[in-house]
């Protein structure tokens, strides 16, 4: 069984819902890459190093820690080319926040976008 710091949990009378951080994860990433001018999202020397050490690392390019009840994310995301970095940015926090307080109902305290590069057009 994980660990109890693996879990966002929410505990009532009648006992608890416990959300993985790899749920938050993926709302993180869905939310990320559907934002327009996000071409994908990037590894992190982090979930490169997990994946070296053979640890389980189910989304590359978002990481979620959990501190007591503050959650916080980072997203390391490529840009396609042409499209204003800092707007694509700002647009990523605002998804990625608005999507998991949407789904889990949790406060998101802190959303850092990391750029990891361009993408450039292949057809050019």
């Amino acid at each position: 069984m994980a660990d109890s710091k693996d879990y966002i949990t929410y505990s009532e009378n009648k006992g608890s819902v416990n959300i993985a951080e790899e749920v938050i994860a993926a709302i993180a990433a869905n939310a990320a890459v559907e934002t327009e001018g996000v071409a994908a999202l990037a590894s992190s020397l982090s979930s490169d190093i997990a994946e070296f050490l053979g640890k389980k690392n189910l989304l590359k390019g978002v990481k979620v820690t959990l501190d007591g009840e503050k959650l916080k994310i980072d997203v390391f995301i490529v840009v396609k080319l042409g499209y204003a970095v800092n707007k694509v940015g700002e647009d990523v926090q605002s998804a990625v926040r608005q999507e998991i307080e949407s789904a889990t109902g949790s406060p998101v305290e802190e959303v850092n976008v990391r750029i990891s590069g361009v993408a450039l057009d292949k057809d050019k």
